[in-house]
């Protein structure tokens, strides 16, 4: 099904486009600290249109400025993994975390949160 994300206003003047979260599942808490790039692809190379670092609730408010007009393609979340691991004490497996994703409707939000553990994460649409 294409179209719009569930039901409701699908953007926010208040917030930027793309935003996105993290969460430390194996302690529990906000994934305070990390260190998050946004990229899209464009003519076959990852171009850098922004970036920001966790606050103490996990989420990245300033991912994008909140006047930044999206444009149709895949992005790409990295999150660096290896330095919240070291900052946290913990022992990680994965040392950076990629998640990409297509942008269709340039209307929507889009909201990429990352679950994270030492071993493992998944991800998912947020809203």
């Amino acid at each position: 099904h294409r179209g719009n994300f569930c039901s409701g206003d699908s953007m926010s003047a208040a917030r930027p486009p793309i935003t996105s979260h993290v969460l430390d599942t194996a302690r529990g808490c906000p994934g305070q600290g990390v260190s998050v790039t946004l990229s899209i692809m464009a003519n076959g190379d990852w171009e850098k249109i922004g970036g920001d670092t966790t606050n103490a609730d996990g989420r990245c408010t300033q991912l994008l400025e909140v006047s930044h007009k999206l444009v149709p393609g895949v992005y790409r979340c990295t999150f660096d993994t290896k330095a919240y691991f070291e900052a946290t004490s913990q022992r990680g497996f994965f040392p950076e975390v990629s998640v990409m994703f297509e942008v269709e409707n340039v209307s929507e939000h889009y909201h990429i949160p990352l679950l994270l553990s030492p071993f493992g994460y998944s991800t998912y649409r947020g809203s």
